[in-house]
Protein backbone atom coordinates (compact mmCIF):
# COMPACT_ATOMS: atom_id res chain seq x y z
CA UNK A 1 0.00 0.00 0.00
CA UNK A 2 1.58 3.72 -1.17
CA UNK A 3 1.71 5.97 1.47
CA UNK A 4 -1.44 8.05 -0.45
CA UNK A 5 -3.57 5.12 0.14
CA UNK A 6 -2.32 4.75 3.73
CA UNK A 7 -2.72 8.35 3.92
CA UNK A 8 -6.87 7.66 2.23
CA UNK A 9 -7.19 5.15 4.84
CA UNK A 10 -6.48 6.47 7.46
CA UNK A 11 -8.83 9.44 6.83
CA UNK A 12 -11.36 7.22 6.37
CA UNK A 13 -11.03 5.95 9.84
CA UNK A 14 -11.10 9.08 11.53
CA UNK A 15 -14.25 9.87 9.77
CA UNK A 16 -15.72 6.02 11.10
CA UNK A 17 -14.73 6.57 14.31
CA UNK A 18 -16.03 10.11 14.21
CA UNK A 19 -19.10 9.09 13.25
CA UNK A 20 -19.27 6.52 15.89
CA UNK A 21 -18.86 8.18 18.82
CA UNK A 22 -20.47 11.59 17.24
CA UNK A 23 -16.90 13.33 17.45
CA UNK A 24 -17.25 14.12 14.07
CA UNK A 25 -17.02 17.57 12.45
CA UNK A 26 -16.33 18.74 16.38
CA UNK A 27 -13.27 21.45 16.37
CA UNK A 28 -12.47 21.53 19.64
CA UNK A 29 -11.72 24.74 21.43
CA UNK A 30 -8.47 24.73 22.99
CA UNK A 31 -6.98 28.02 24.93
CA UNK A 32 -2.93 28.53 24.85
CA UNK A 33 -0.82 30.95 26.89
CA UNK A 34 1.32 32.84 24.81
CA UNK A 35 3.46 34.94 26.70
CA UNK A 36 6.18 33.92 29.16
CA UNK A 37 7.88 31.40 26.24
CA UNK A 38 12.02 32.01 26.25
CA UNK A 39 11.14 32.27 22.09
CA UNK A 40 8.88 35.37 22.56
CA UNK A 41 4.98 35.52 21.12
CA UNK A 42 5.46 34.61 17.93
CA UNK A 43 7.03 31.10 18.17
CA UNK A 44 3.56 30.55 20.29
CA UNK A 45 1.16 31.87 17.58
CA UNK A 46 3.10 30.21 14.82
CA UNK A 47 1.97 27.21 16.38
CA UNK A 48 -1.76 28.58 17.09
CA UNK A 49 -1.98 28.89 13.55
CA UNK A 50 -0.44 25.34 12.57
CA UNK A 51 -2.72 23.96 14.92
CA UNK A 52 -5.56 25.82 13.52
CA UNK A 53 -4.98 24.23 10.00
CA UNK A 54 -5.21 20.96 11.68
CA UNK A 55 -8.69 21.27 12.70
CA UNK A 56 -8.33 22.89 16.37
CA UNK A 57 -10.27 26.04 17.01
CA UNK A 58 -7.35 27.57 19.01
CA UNK A 59 -8.03 30.30 21.62
CA UNK A 60 -4.99 32.63 21.97
CA UNK A 61 -4.19 34.50 24.68
CA UNK A 62 -1.29 37.28 24.40
CA UNK A 63 -1.19 40.31 22.32
CA UNK A 64 -0.77 38.98 18.69
CA UNK A 65 -3.58 38.32 16.52
CA UNK A 66 -3.88 35.55 13.07
CA UNK A 67 -6.36 34.91 10.87
CA UNK A 68 -7.63 31.79 12.16
CA UNK A 69 -7.11 32.16 15.50
CA UNK A 70 -9.16 33.69 17.95
CA UNK A 71 -6.98 36.07 20.27
CA UNK A 72 -7.92 36.80 23.73
CA UNK A 73 -6.09 39.94 24.83
CA UNK A 74 -4.25 40.33 27.96
CA UNK A 75 -1.65 43.34 29.28
CA UNK A 76 1.04 40.42 30.34
CA UNK A 77 1.99 37.12 31.70
CA UNK A 78 0.05 36.92 34.99
CA UNK A 79 -3.29 38.75 33.45
CA UNK A 80 -3.06 35.31 30.68
CA UNK A 81 -2.67 32.75 33.09
CA UNK A 82 -5.90 33.96 35.09
CA UNK A 83 -7.78 34.47 31.97
CA UNK A 84 -7.10 30.67 30.75
CA UNK A 85 -8.22 29.34 34.57
CA UNK A 86 -11.16 31.38 33.85
CA UNK A 87 -12.03 30.16 30.84
CA UNK A 88 -11.20 26.31 31.81
CA UNK A 89 -13.25 26.62 34.63
CA UNK A 90 -16.35 28.75 33.15
CA UNK A 91 -16.12 26.28 30.24
CA UNK A 92 -15.52 28.29 27.63
CA UNK A 93 -12.85 26.11 26.27
CA UNK A 94 -12.59 22.47 26.26
CA UNK A 95 -8.77 22.52 27.62
CA UNK A 96 -5.60 24.75 27.42
CA UNK A 97 -2.19 24.21 26.81
CA UNK A 98 0.16 26.58 29.37
CA UNK A 99 3.39 26.82 30.58
CA UNK A 100 2.99 25.99 34.22
CA UNK A 101 0.05 25.33 36.26
CA UNK A 102 0.16 24.00 39.98
CA UNK A 103 -1.72 21.04 39.82
CA UNK A 104 -2.78 19.49 43.02
CA UNK A 105 -0.94 16.73 44.89
CA UNK A 106 -2.39 13.34 43.38
CA UNK A 107 -2.12 14.67 39.87
CA UNK A 108 0.27 14.96 37.45
CA UNK A 109 0.92 14.76 33.77
CA UNK A 110 1.47 12.42 30.86
CA UNK A 111 4.01 13.24 28.56
CA UNK A 112 4.15 11.60 24.92
CA UNK A 113 6.76 11.70 23.21
CA UNK A 114 8.27 10.52 19.27
CA UNK A 115 11.39 8.28 20.61
CA UNK A 116 14.46 8.64 18.12
CA UNK A 117 15.78 5.32 17.49
CA UNK A 118 12.54 3.89 15.39
CA UNK A 119 10.52 7.13 15.54
CA UNK A 120 7.79 5.55 17.39
CA UNK A 121 5.21 7.63 20.15
CA UNK A 122 5.57 6.64 23.77
CA UNK A 123 3.63 8.50 26.87
CA UNK A 124 5.90 9.09 29.76
CA UNK A 125 4.35 8.60 32.71
CA UNK A 126 4.52 10.62 34.20
CA UNK A 127 6.24 14.62 33.77
CA UNK A 128 4.98 17.05 36.02
CA UNK A 129 3.04 17.19 39.02
CA UNK A 130 2.99 14.78 42.00
CA UNK A 131 0.53 11.56 42.11
CA UNK A 132 1.96 10.84 46.00
CA UNK A 133 4.01 11.92 48.20
CA UNK A 134 5.21 8.10 48.49
CA UNK A 135 7.94 7.68 45.67
CA UNK A 136 6.32 4.08 44.76
CA UNK A 137 2.33 4.54 45.30
CA UNK A 138 2.99 7.65 42.53
CA UNK A 139 4.55 5.02 40.56
CA UNK A 140 1.51 2.78 40.50
CA UNK A 141 -0.74 5.62 39.94
CA UNK A 142 1.20 6.60 37.34
CA UNK A 143 0.51 3.79 35.80
CA UNK A 144 -3.17 4.18 35.34
CA UNK A 145 -2.69 7.54 34.56
CA UNK A 146 -0.55 6.75 31.61
CA UNK A 147 -2.82 3.85 30.12
CA UNK A 148 -5.66 6.19 30.77
CA UNK A 149 -4.02 9.10 28.25
CA UNK A 150 -2.90 6.59 26.08
CA UNK A 151 -6.31 5.07 25.87
CA UNK A 152 -7.99 8.97 25.35
CA UNK A 153 -5.61 9.26 22.56
CA UNK A 154 -6.60 6.34 20.39
CA UNK A 155 -4.07 3.71 21.73
CA UNK A 156 -6.28 0.67 22.77
CA UNK A 157 -4.35 -1.38 24.67
CA UNK A 158 -1.20 0.01 25.87
CA UNK A 159 1.86 -1.83 26.75
CA UNK A 160 3.27 -0.41 29.81
CA UNK A 161 6.84 -0.94 31.42
CA UNK A 162 8.73 0.76 34.11
CA UNK A 163 12.00 2.19 33.88
CA UNK A 164 14.56 1.13 35.87
CA UNK A 165 14.83 3.59 38.99
CA UNK A 166 14.41 3.16 42.53
CA UNK A 167 11.64 1.38 43.59
CA UNK A 168 10.53 -0.23 39.83
CA UNK A 169 10.64 -3.61 40.94
CA UNK A 170 7.89 -3.01 43.97
CA UNK A 171 5.61 -0.81 41.61
CA UNK A 172 5.73 -4.21 38.98
CA UNK A 173 4.83 -6.53 42.01
CA UNK A 174 2.28 -3.77 43.25
CA UNK A 175 1.33 -4.00 39.16
CA UNK A 176 1.19 -7.54 38.64
CA UNK A 177 -0.92 -7.57 42.04
CA UNK A 178 -3.35 -5.22 39.90
CA UNK A 179 -3.62 -7.54 36.84
CA UNK A 180 -4.57 -10.55 39.04
CA UNK A 181 -6.93 -8.77 40.39
CA UNK A 182 -8.69 -8.26 37.69
CA UNK A 183 -7.20 -4.79 35.77
CA UNK A 184 -6.95 -5.97 32.41
CA UNK A 185 -3.12 -4.28 30.67
CA UNK A 186 -0.01 -5.84 28.90
CA UNK A 187 3.26 -5.37 30.02
CA UNK A 188 5.71 -4.38 27.79
CA UNK A 189 8.61 -6.73 27.27
CA UNK A 190 12.31 -4.96 27.63
CA UNK A 191 14.25 -5.15 24.02
CA UNK A 192 17.31 -6.55 25.84
CA UNK A 193 18.26 -9.97 26.02
CA UNK A 194 16.53 -10.74 29.73
CA UNK A 195 13.72 -9.17 28.09
CA UNK A 196 10.79 -8.69 31.26
CA UNK A 197 8.81 -5.21 32.23
CA UNK A 198 11.72 -3.13 33.74
CA UNK A 199 12.89 -0.62 31.27
CA UNK A 200 16.49 0.00 30.32
CA UNK A 201 17.92 3.08 28.65
CA UNK A 202 17.75 1.18 25.44
CA UNK A 203 14.11 0.61 25.47
CA UNK A 204 13.87 4.86 26.46
CA UNK A 205 15.01 5.74 22.87
CA UNK A 206 13.46 2.06 20.84
CA UNK A 207 9.80 3.26 22.55
CA UNK A 208 9.83 -0.59 23.63
CA UNK A 209 6.14 0.50 25.79
CA UNK A 210 3.23 2.20 24.89
CA UNK A 211 3.21 3.83 28.47
CA UNK A 212 7.02 4.13 30.07
CA UNK A 213 5.66 4.44 34.03
CA UNK A 214 8.79 6.09 36.78
CA UNK A 215 8.80 9.03 38.83
CA UNK A 216 7.67 12.61 37.92
CA UNK A 217 11.21 14.19 38.60
CA UNK A 218 12.74 11.22 36.12
CA UNK A 219 10.14 11.92 33.43
CA UNK A 220 10.81 15.32 33.60
CA UNK A 221 14.04 15.06 32.84
CA UNK A 222 13.43 12.13 30.16
CA UNK A 223 11.11 14.27 28.34
CA UNK A 224 13.49 17.16 28.02
CA UNK A 225 15.67 15.19 27.11
CA UNK A 226 13.78 13.03 23.90
CA UNK A 227 11.66 16.88 23.26
CA UNK A 228 15.62 18.41 22.56
CA UNK A 229 18.49 16.37 22.01
CA UNK A 230 18.80 17.72 18.07
CA UNK A 231 18.84 21.39 19.04
CA UNK A 232 21.25 21.13 22.43
CA UNK A 233 18.37 22.02 24.71
CA UNK A 234 17.32 25.26 23.99
CA UNK A 235 14.49 24.49 21.73
CA UNK A 236 12.18 21.59 21.95
CA UNK A 237 11.68 20.08 18.41
CA UNK A 238 9.90 17.07 18.49
CA UNK A 239 6.85 15.38 20.61
CA UNK A 240 3.82 16.96 22.48
CA UNK A 241 5.35 18.27 25.67
CA UNK A 242 4.09 17.38 29.12
CA UNK A 243 0.65 16.52 28.69
CA UNK A 244 -2.13 16.33 31.13
CA UNK A 245 -2.99 16.16 34.24
CA UNK A 246 -4.71 13.14 35.36
CA UNK A 247 -5.96 12.42 38.43
CA UNK A 248 -8.89 10.81 40.42
CA UNK A 249 -11.65 12.93 40.09
CA UNK A 250 -9.65 15.54 38.52
CA UNK A 251 -11.36 17.64 35.23
CA UNK A 252 -9.56 20.33 34.69
CA UNK A 253 -8.11 19.44 30.86
CA UNK A 254 -4.94 21.76 31.24
CA UNK A 255 -1.73 20.21 29.21
CA UNK A 256 1.89 21.11 30.15
CA UNK A 257 4.22 22.64 28.10
CA UNK A 258 7.68 24.50 28.83
CA UNK A 259 9.38 28.23 28.50
CA UNK A 260 11.70 26.03 26.08
CA UNK A 261 9.10 24.17 23.33
CA UNK A 262 9.06 25.41 20.08
CA UNK A 263 6.11 25.88 17.81
CA UNK A 264 5.82 22.46 16.49
CA UNK A 265 5.87 20.80 19.95
CA UNK A 266 3.26 23.83 20.98
CA UNK A 267 1.12 22.62 17.86
CA UNK A 268 1.27 19.02 18.47
CA UNK A 269 0.49 19.56 22.52
CA UNK A 270 -2.88 21.67 21.29
CA UNK A 271 -3.75 18.72 18.72
CA UNK A 272 -3.23 15.82 21.52
CA UNK A 273 -5.72 18.32 23.71
CA UNK A 274 -8.35 18.04 20.77
CA UNK A 275 -7.25 14.62 20.40
CA UNK A 276 -8.26 14.29 24.66
CA UNK A 277 -11.61 15.65 24.12
CA UNK A 278 -12.57 13.92 21.61
CA UNK A 279 -11.04 10.75 22.95
CA UNK A 280 -13.46 11.69 25.83
CA UNK A 281 -10.72 11.74 28.53
CA UNK A 282 -12.38 12.37 31.79
CA UNK A 283 -14.68 9.58 30.80
CA UNK A 284 -11.93 7.29 30.03
CA UNK A 285 -10.25 8.23 33.41
CA UNK A 286 -13.75 7.28 35.18
CA UNK A 287 -13.70 4.10 33.66
CA UNK A 288 -10.60 3.01 34.64
CA UNK A 289 -10.23 4.04 37.93
CA UNK A 290 -13.35 1.91 38.50
CA UNK A 291 -11.61 -1.05 37.08
CA UNK A 292 -8.72 0.11 38.70
CA UNK A 293 -10.26 -0.33 42.40
CA UNK A 294 -12.34 -3.14 41.77
CA UNK A 295 -8.85 -4.65 41.00
CA UNK A 296 -8.00 -3.70 44.91
CA UNK A 297 -5.84 -0.73 44.06
CA UNK A 298 -7.08 1.16 47.23
CA UNK A 299 -6.13 -2.02 49.21
CA UNK A 300 -2.81 -2.56 47.36
CA UNK A 301 -1.26 0.90 48.53
CA UNK A 302 -2.62 0.95 51.78
CA UNK A 303 -1.16 -2.86 52.02
CA UNK A 304 1.73 -0.79 51.09
CA UNK A 305 1.41 1.78 53.79
CA UNK A 306 0.84 -0.61 56.34
CA UNK A 307 4.06 -2.07 55.69
CA UNK A 308 6.07 1.24 55.45
CA UNK A 309 5.02 2.83 58.63
CA UNK A 310 7.58 2.20 61.82
CA UNK A 311 6.60 0.58 64.73
CA UNK A 312 6.05 3.47 66.76
CA UNK A 313 2.96 5.80 65.56
CA UNK A 314 3.12 9.26 64.33
CA UNK A 315 1.67 12.07 66.53
CA UNK A 316 -1.80 12.33 65.14
CA UNK A 317 -1.73 16.56 63.80
CA UNK A 318 -5.24 17.67 62.82
CA UNK A 319 -5.45 20.46 60.43
CA UNK A 320 -6.98 24.01 61.88
CA UNK A 321 -10.02 25.50 60.15
CA UNK A 322 -9.65 25.83 56.23
CA UNK A 323 -8.81 29.42 54.75
CA UNK A 324 -7.70 30.48 51.17
CA UNK A 325 -4.39 29.42 50.45
CA UNK A 326 -2.68 32.35 48.09
CA UNK A 327 0.50 32.24 49.12
CA UNK A 328 3.81 29.54 48.75
CA UNK A 329 6.83 28.38 49.58
CA UNK A 330 8.99 26.44 46.95
CA UNK A 331 11.64 24.35 47.47
CA UNK A 332 10.67 21.68 50.00
CA UNK A 333 11.49 18.00 49.02
CA UNK A 334 8.81 15.62 47.49
CA UNK A 335 9.10 12.92 50.37
CA UNK A 336 8.74 16.16 52.66
CA UNK A 337 5.88 17.68 51.91
CA UNK A 338 2.77 16.41 54.19
CA UNK A 339 5.74 16.53 57.11
CA UNK A 340 6.26 20.08 56.34
CA UNK A 341 2.77 20.85 56.37
CA UNK A 342 1.77 19.29 59.27
CA UNK A 343 4.59 21.28 60.77
CA UNK A 344 2.22 23.70 59.96
CA UNK A 345 -0.92 22.91 61.26
CA UNK A 346 1.20 21.99 64.63
CA UNK A 347 1.78 25.55 65.21
CA UNK A 348 -1.86 26.29 63.62
CA UNK A 349 -1.75 27.83 60.53
CA UNK A 350 -3.34 25.99 57.65
CA UNK A 351 -1.50 25.14 54.65
CA UNK A 352 -2.20 22.83 52.20
CA UNK A 353 0.77 20.88 49.56
CA UNK A 354 1.01 21.34 46.06
CA UNK A 355 2.77 21.13 42.75
CA UNK A 356 4.10 24.23 40.92
CA UNK A 357 6.34 24.54 37.77
CA UNK A 358 9.37 24.40 39.99
CA UNK A 359 8.39 21.71 41.99
CA UNK A 360 6.63 20.96 45.39
CA UNK A 361 4.86 23.77 47.41
CA UNK A 362 3.42 24.21 50.50
CA UNK A 363 0.63 26.81 50.15
CA UNK A 364 -0.71 29.25 53.71
CA UNK A 365 -2.32 32.11 53.20
CA UNK A 366 -0.77 35.83 52.26
CA UNK A 367 -0.69 36.69 56.12
CA UNK A 368 0.70 33.52 57.51
CA UNK A 369 3.35 33.17 54.77
CA UNK A 370 5.91 34.81 57.01
CA UNK A 371 5.25 32.95 60.15
CA UNK A 372 5.52 29.82 57.86
CA UNK A 373 8.81 30.84 55.83
CA UNK A 374 10.17 31.17 59.64
CA UNK A 375 8.95 27.68 61.10
CA UNK A 376 9.91 25.78 58.10
CA UNK A 377 13.33 27.16 58.01
CA UNK A 378 14.05 26.34 61.49
CA UNK A 379 12.67 23.19 61.21
CA UNK A 380 15.27 22.13 58.12
CA UNK A 381 12.84 22.18 55.64
CA UNK A 382 13.92 24.86 53.50
CA UNK A 383 17.18 26.57 53.76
Amino acid sequence: MSNLEKTIAKAFLEMAEGLENGSYGVRPKIALTGMGSEHGEENAMAAAKMAAARGVDVYYIGTLEAEGVTTVKVADEDEGHKKMEQMVENHEVDGAVTMHFPFPIGVSTVGRVVTPAKGKEMFVANTTGTSSADRIEGMIKNAVYGIIAAKASGVQNPTVGILNVDGARQTEMALKQLQEGGYEFQFANSARADGGAVMRGNDVLQGTPDVMVTDSLTGNVLIKMLSAYTTGGSFEATGYGYGPGIGKGYEKLILIISRASGAPLIANALEFAAQLVRGKVFQVAAEEFAKAEKAGLSKILEARKAAAKPAAEEEEVKAPPAEPVTASIPGIEVMDLEDAVKALWKAGIYAESGMGCTGPLVMMSEANHAKALEILQKAGYVG
